[in-house]
């Protein structure tokens, strides 16, 4: 599969109302789940939530804006174990930059900012496997 269909494939079911999606053939995996909104503020998690894996994580994080993982990988904070972070709490940076790598299937997919935006946090530990939607960056505009 090329990257393009990757991503169709990406999209098509985050617009659906499904919250599993699991391809596999001789020589590739996919499996994408969905479950609470990563970008909006988090709340403590009520009686009635039903339990999920991701909640507690959630909402241990501060109210913010965040970048998410566009899709199932690692998360490299920067493009060699040797070389500086693409940021850091408190950079400055615009809209389009590369703030961290995501590899997946032995491609690199270059994360960028949304916006112009201040750095808050870099979420993840270097190297560390992240799920789709989880927040990578806490970051305010500006």
């Amino acid at each position: 599969m090329t990257n393009q269909e990757i991503f169709e494939l990406m999209a098509r079911f985050d617009a659906s109302a499904a919250t599993t999606f699991k391809l596999s053939t001789k020589d590739f995996s996919l499996e994408l789940g969905k479950g609470a909104v990563a970008s909006a503020p988090a709340a403590a998690p009520t009686a009635a939530a039903p339990a999920a894996a991701a909640a507690p994580a959630a909402s241990a994080e501060p109210a913010g804006l965040y970048i998410t993982a566009p899709l199932v990988g690692t998360f490299y904070a920067a493009s060699s174990p040797d070389a500086a972070p693409f940021v850091q709490p408190g950079d400055h940076v615009k809209k389009g930059q590369t703030v961290c790598l995501m590899e997946a299937m032995k491609m690199m997919n270059e994360v960028q900012a949304p916006c112009d935006c201040v750095i808050e946090a870099v979420l993840p530990q270097d190297g560390a496997l992240v799920s789709f939607g989880e927040p990578l960056i806490r970051y305010r505009e500006g």
